[in-house]
C-alpha cells in the first residue's frame, strides 16, 4: 500500500514554505501534463523539495512525444512508483490520454496561485482513482480542492485561447534541449525527468 500527501497538510506546508524561501534563492518552476503519470509522481513531493515553486503547464506533444507517457511502460511507472511507496492506478481511458480540459484549468489555477493543490489534486484522480480527467465531474473535483469554483472550472476547461500558451511552453523547453516531462527549471538549470527532483533540488540549493 502506498502513501500519499494529506491535501490540508499539502496547503499548510506549501504556505510555511513560501514564506521561508531564502532571499536570492533560484526560484524553480515545475513545467507538468497531467496527461502523464510522472506529473503525479513529482506533485507528490515536488513541493516538499522546492520552497516557493512555481507550476507551469505544458504541452508533451511539442516536445515530439507522440505518446504522452513516453517510450516507458506501465510496468516502469509502476516500479518507479514503487520505489516511491505511491499507489498507482492506470485510468480506464489508455494512451493517447490527452487531457486539453484539465490542463486549461491548471493555468487557470497558476494564475489564481493554487496550482500545487490542483496538480496534486487531479493527478490523484487520475493516477491513484483511474478516473478521466478531461470528465467534467472528475474535473470539478480537482479543482474544488484547490479553491477553484465550479463555474470559473468550467469556462477554463472550455477555453481553447488557453492552449496556445501551453503549447509554446513546450516548444520553448523543446528548444532549451528537454525531451520528456516534468521538467524542472532553477536559473539556466533544467533538469527531465521525475526522477531528477532530487538531484535538481540538491543543485539549487549548492547555487
Amino acid at each position: 500500500m502506498g502513501t500519499v500527501t494529506s491535501l490540508d497538510r499539502h496547503r499548510k506546508d506549501r504556505a510555511l514554505r513560501q514564506a521561508a524561501v531564502r532571499p536570492g534563492l533560484i526560484r524553480a518552476t515545475l513545467f507538468f501534463d497531467l496527461a502523464s503519470p510522472y506529473t503525479y509522481l513529482a506533485a507528490e513531493r515536488a513541493e516538499r523539495l522546492f520552497a516557493g515553486l512555481q507550476w507551469r503547464p505544458a504541452c508533451a506533444a511539442a516536445l515530439h512525444c507522440g505518446d504522452l507517457h513516453g517510450d516507458d511502460s506501465w510496468g516502469t511507472v509502476a516500479a518507479r512508483a514503487e520505489v516511491l511507496s505511491l499507489p498507482l492506478v492506470w485510468p480506464q481511458e489508455r494512451c493517447p490520454y490527452a487531457v486539453p480540459g484539465a490542463m486549461r484549468v491548471a493555468s487557470l489555477a497558476v494564475e489564481r496561485g493554487c496550482a500545487g493543490a490542483f496538480v496534486l489534486a487531479a493527478s490523484r484522480l487520475a493516477f491513484c482513482g483511474g478516473f478521466d480527467l478531461d470528465d467534467p465531474e472528475i474535473l470539478a473535483e480537482a479543482a474544488a480542492a484547490a479553491g477553484i469554483g465550479l463555474l470559473a472550472t468550467l469556462d477554463a476547461a472550455g477555453d481553447a485561447g488557453r492552449d496556445g500558451p501551453i503549447e509554446e511552453a513546450g516548444r520553448l523547453l523543446l528548444a532549451a534541449g528537454a525531451d520528456r516531462l516534468p521538467a524542472l527549471r532553477a536559473g539556466r538549470m533544467l533538469f527531465c525527468g521525475e526522477d531528477r527532483l532530487a538531484e535538481a533540488a540538491a543543485a539549487r540549493t549548492a547555487v
